[in-house]
């Protein structure tokens, strides 16, 4: 039984987040116990990120040296260390669904911090290192955008920062911008006309996110040439909010939901009109291609627009099986180490960025499918920051090896964090910026 479940692909069931046994804690742990205890008895995700070794350490360490000797109390020791990257469940778990051992090991996590957090016991930092749109429409007013970035970069200020709200003083910021990508994106070519290929409408409505919005506009500029450099018609969402993936990854299920009924009208709309979709940023693809889908399997809109929904590269892979993408490269990229985002892997649909790179003459791609460990905000706590120092380390020293003529990876935060840990004043580049680079646009 064990083995023919295993030989299936996996599946994963809906988020049974409305019921309110989701928030039963005695449920809860009773369910925490018995995944734990697959977990300590299989350790094959031991070196993903530091949620395994902390449980393994707690087994290890107790009386019984078995779960059942871990208090209930150390299990939240376990939960705050993952950041739902979904790497165990996607590519390590031999016991995921359809396994009769039904094991989600992140959507377990995430129920409990939904527990911790609906108890009230989420920090106000963190509460506001996930409130992205607050965050960034403050921060992007044009006066003080540059003066919390000079703050950002005054060691002093950092100790003071670390010291009064836990962001570690070490660990590195994005920038602000003052000249959000919504509003560099506003001299859009005026054609909505796309021609379709294979199941790709030809158009698309870029989802912009907070990130490349506030902090990092340049790839989604870089984005717009290339598209329009391949007859493709690209325009912005008219209106849009953080994805949501945040305060997924906080628990605050509720705010999730808040979010999802500004954007999946808007974007369902788009749908309807003709326009495929796309985002920069693997977290936010994923919240629609998947954790949308899952916590609402029976809104059509949602379904809507996770059947619409396209990684950038993906889309363009496509294009390119059907013959619609030029080839016409003007510039060599050389040897370009690249980390594959943990959220875009987890999409299943291979690795596209590499393939798409790899079109460029004279250019090859050194793949790197390990988690750089940053995850958006857990890299830059003070508790938990020399953790991700740990696992982005392997990353480094890939990177270094390869001696590359440009790095970076998907997900830009992901490639600052390896900068960050290179230390060698060299900067990641976007694959998006490389991509255009090699048109010579």
């Amino acid at each position: 039984m064990a083995s023919e479940g295993n030989l299936k692909a996996p599946t994963r069931h809906p988020l049974d987040w409305q019921n309110p046994d989701f928030y039963n804690e005695e449920s809860l742990h009773k369910e925490m116990e018995r995944v734990f205890d697959i977990c300590h008895g299989c350790r094959r995700c031991v070196s993903l990120c530091q949620s395994f070794p902390t449980l393994f350490d707690l087994v290890d360490e107790s009386e019984t040296l078995e779960v059942d000797g871990v208090k209930k109390e150390d299990y939240k020791k376990v939960v705050d260390h993952c950041y739902l990257c979904d790497l165990c469940y996607m590519t390590k778990c031999p016991y995921v669904p359809p396994h009769p051992w039904n094991v989600d090991f992140p959507h377990l996590m995430l129920r409990a911090k939904a527990v911790e957090f609906k108890k009230g016991n989420t920090k106000l930092r963190d509460k506001v290192l996930t409130s992205t749109d607050m965050v960034g429409s403050f921060v992007g007013i044009p006066i003080i955008a540059p003066t919390v970035n000079a703050i950002n970069k005054i060691g002093p200020a950092r100790k003071a920062l670390e010291a009064v709200v836990g962001i570690h003083s070490d660990a590195w910021l994005p920038e602000f911008t003052s000249k959000p990508l919504r509003s560099r994106l506003e001299k859009l070519p005026a054609s909505t006309t796309g021609e379709p290929a294979g199941r790709t409408k030809g158009k698309v409505a870029l989802f912009a996110t907070c990130y490349m919005n506030r902090n990092e506009p340049g790839p989604g500029e870089d984005m717009a040439v290339v598209f329009e450099h391949n007859g493709i018609p690209l325009t912005i969402a008219e209106k849009e909010r953080c994805c949501g993936m945040p305060k997924l990854e906080l628990g605050d299920l509720e705010s999730v939901k808040t979010a999802k009924e500004t954007n999946i009208p808007v974007l369902a709309k788009m749908v309807d009109e003709g326009w495929d979709l796309s985002a920069l940023i693997p977290s936010c693809v994923l919240m629609f291609k998947q954790e949308l889908p899952l916590m609402y399997p029976d809104d059509p809109d949602v379904q809507k627009v996770k059947a619409a929904f396209y990684d950038p590269f993906e889309y363009l892979m496509l294009r390119h099986k059907e013959g619609k993408l030029k080839t016409d490269f003007k510039k060599p990229l050389g040897k370009v180490a690249y980390q594959a985002a943990c959220h875009q892997r987890v999409q299943n649909i291979g690795p596209k960025t590499k393939e798409i790179l790899s079109l460029v003459p004279d250019t090859v791609v050194d793949i790197i499918e390990r988690c750089s460990g940053h995850d958006g905000t857990y890299a830059v706590k003070k508790e938990f920051h020399e953790f991700a120092m740990k696992i982005v380390k392997p990353v480094v020293a890939r990177v270094n090896d390869a001696k590359p003529d440009h790095y970076g990876s998907d997900c830009a935060m992901a490639g600052h964090h390896i900068a960050h840990a290179r230390n060698d004043g060299t900067e990641p580049e976007h694959p998006m910026t490389l991509l255009r680079l090699a048109y010579g646009l």
